[in-house]
């Protein structure tokens, strides 16, 4: 994974990754142990041309006028969300209408390395003990963006190194979250 490679982007997956690092950015600033949140994505300049009150609900520094790039996007935070005893069934019950181009998520999981599974107990409940109490375990904060045109961004935040300038991403850096998302718009 890298922060920004070499390479230029492609301007849709730039536009991706620049939501997708926004999302996480906000969610960041309710801390940690937060609940999965799940946003939709769509193209600012169709959305604004078919809604023009959407400008009103910019935030005071976005120039609506000045938003004129075909690939700009805007994330609008989905509440009321289905009940879910797992992401997997959360995102399983999930469908987006024709005018949602895209949409994200974010999560944090629990990492450890794969030694520290080895013995663990066979009850749900004392493995997820087990596991965040584990001397070498790492909290991460997953964001996860998918466009229906089949384009994806990931930005991965660790506890440990808990500012901005630490997010990594890549386009396929949470294959799993990425291919759940995908079915979302199947």
């Amino acid at each position: 994974m890298e922060n920004d490679g070499p390479k230029a982007l492609d301007p849709k997956v730039a536009a991706l990754k620049d939501a997708v690092t926004d999302i996480e950015k906000f969610v960041a600033t309710d801390g940690w142990d937060a609940p999965i949140r799940i946003f939709a994505i769509v193209k600012a300049v169709p959305a604004l041309e078919k809604a023009p009150e959407l400008a009103e609900e910019l935030p005071a520094d976005v120039a609506v006028n000045a938003i004129t790039d075909p690939n700009t996007l805007f994330s609008v935070e989905q509440e009321g969300l289905p009940q879910a005893s797992t992401l997997e069934e959360l995102l399983a019950q999930l469908a987006w209408p024709e005018e949602v181009d895209g949409a994200a998520i974010v999560a944090e999981r629990i990492i450890v390395p794969p030694s520290a599974e080895m013995d663990l107990p066979k009850d749900p409940q004392r493995a997820l003990i087990a596991l965040s109490e584990h001397p070498e375990r790492e909290d991460v904060r997953m964001a996860v963006g998918y466009m229906r045109e089949g384009h994806s961004w990931c930005a991965v935040r660790t506890r440990s190194h808990d500012n901005d300038a630490d997010v990594v991403g890549s386009p396929d850096a949470v294959p799993g979250l990425v291919a759940a998302l995908k079915a979302t718009f199947e």
